[in-house]
């Protein structure tokens, strides 16, 4: 059998914790994530609620990231997909053979609904039929990549990392992205070939932001395309306007100085504030112009002036390439157009999701010492901590004497100790105790 110290038996057994905080931290582990507290009863009209709605449980709607978990058991293959979340894979589904998808965006509970055919949620029976807003993909029957291939797959002996994209969820092998994926640490995120070609925008900020950027250009055929958009007559005429308006508004400035002077008339107040912000823009001209061009400015079309690389292959992507987005009204339109809305939300990121799951896990772990301690007398609390002081002393220097000779720690040698511990503990205990009167 393989030896492994005890070090290192606990080092993975916090690094398995440490996983498991970040995955399900975000996700409620009581309540489907269908519904949510204090939302309120019902509103007029509305057929009778579930127990639970009447005692202020009302659905919230997809949730914006979280745990999810496929049934094999109730929606088998050739059935319609569903996802359950991670309380209903608890309550509802404990026996069931289940996928873990990790976590999904914009997701609703279908746990109990038209989908599953002799099963009703236990936590929120009272579901829509069909969630419309829910996306699926073949994750959700245990399948994965191009290859559609279950994981682990006991067919397949290549080691190979599994990574997921960032659009689309899916998780693919790292040998199926079309290209070989950086060290773990150089990137965040990856957008898979299939996405790269629907979010077509994307190959023009991989020029400077992927990782590594996709600047070097050899040979066309070989590398990708090289692709060059010229500003149309319509954007040139527009830029001619926009910087047309700008000049006639510093024209119009230098006037209206005249009316900066006292008046008696009835819209001197009007002329004087009028007059203020005159002088105002003449002396932070560099400002003002700088806040104006940023709102007009599109970073996009600046990368798509100049040459970029565009491949058939998935692309790395750093921590804060989000924030680099264009933010224009016009790409804003075209993510909306393309359902990727989300690619500007820094908070949509799973680095984002773990964070948070982590902190709030370890803000609501409770120490059980300090807890039974709290429940105990003072004299209690005297006796127990000398009684761990000294179980944490004679431990130590047990252990101690297998790391000086590095001999491995037995099941048996646990097992010893605790009951030479024991049997110490009960001589002290028996001895006859004297007090001075």
């Amino acid at each position: 059998e393989p030896v492994v110290s005890l070090a290192e038996v606990l080092a993975e057994n916090e690094e398995l914790e440490k996983e498991a905080r970040a995955v399900l931290g975000g996700s409620d582990h009581e309540r489907c994530s269908y519904s949510q507290v204090g939302a309120g009863p019902p509103g007029a009209g509305t057929p009778p609620a579930a127990p639970e709605a009447r005692s202020g449980v009302a659905p919230q709607g997809a949730v914006k990231r979280q745990a999810l978990y496929a049934c094999g058991t109730c929606t088998p293959p050739g059935g319609e997909p569903a996802g359950i979340c991670l309380a209903c894979s608890y309550e509802c589904h404990g026996s069931h053979r289940l996928f873990e998808l990790y976590t999904k965006r914009n997701f609703r509970c279908d746990c109990g609904n038209s989908k599953f055919k002799n099963l009703q949620c236990k936590l929120f029976p009272e579901k829509s039929k069909v969630n419309s807003g829910n996306k699926y993909n073949d994750n959700f029957y245990g399948l994965y990549c191009t290859c559609k291939r279950p994981y682990p797959d006991p067919e397949d002996e290549i080691p190979d990392e599994m990574i997921q994209c960032i659009v689309c969820e899916d998780w693919f092998h790292g040998r199926h992205l079309g290209a070989i994926p950086p060290e773990s640490g150089d990137f965040h995120e990856m957008v898979c070939q299939a996405c790269m070609n629907h979010c077509h925008f994307l190959w023009a900020y991989a020029s400077q932001l992927a990782v590594p950027p996709l600047t070097k250009v050899n040979s066309l055929e070989d590398e990708g395309i090289v692709l060059k958009a010229e500003e149309s007559e319509e954007q040139k005429k527009e830029i001619k306007k926009e910087s047309g308006v700008e000049h006639q508004e510093v024209k119009e400035e230098k006037p209206m100085e005249q009316f900066n002077e006292p008046s008696t008339s009835s819209g001197s107040d009007f002329l004087n504030i009028y007059g203020y912000c005159s002088k105002f823009l003449q002396k932070f001209p560099v400002e003002i112009a700088k806040t104006t061009s940023e709102s007009l400015f599109c970073k996009l079309k600046e990368l798509r002036s100049k040459p970029f690389l565009k491949k058939d292959t998935a692309t790395f992507w750093p921590s804060n390439w989000r924030s680099k987005l264009c933010t224009c009204e016009d790409c804003l339109k075209m993510y909306s157009e393309l359902e990727v809305q989300f690619l500007t939300d820094e908070c949509d990121t799973v680095l984002a999701y773990e964070n948070k799951g982590t902190s709030d896990q370890e803000t609501e772990r409770r120490d059980p010492l300090m807890d039974t301690l709290n429940s105990m007398n003072r004299v209690q609390q005297v006796e127990l901590i000398c009684e761990y002081n000294d179980l944490k002393t004679e431990l130590t220097d047990y252990l101690r004497r297998f790391a000086d000779e590095g001999t491995v720690v037995k099941r048996e040698d646990i097992q010893h100790f605790f009951e030479e511990f024991q049997s110490r503990k009960r001589q002290r205990t028996n001895r006859v105790q004297y007090y001075c009167s």
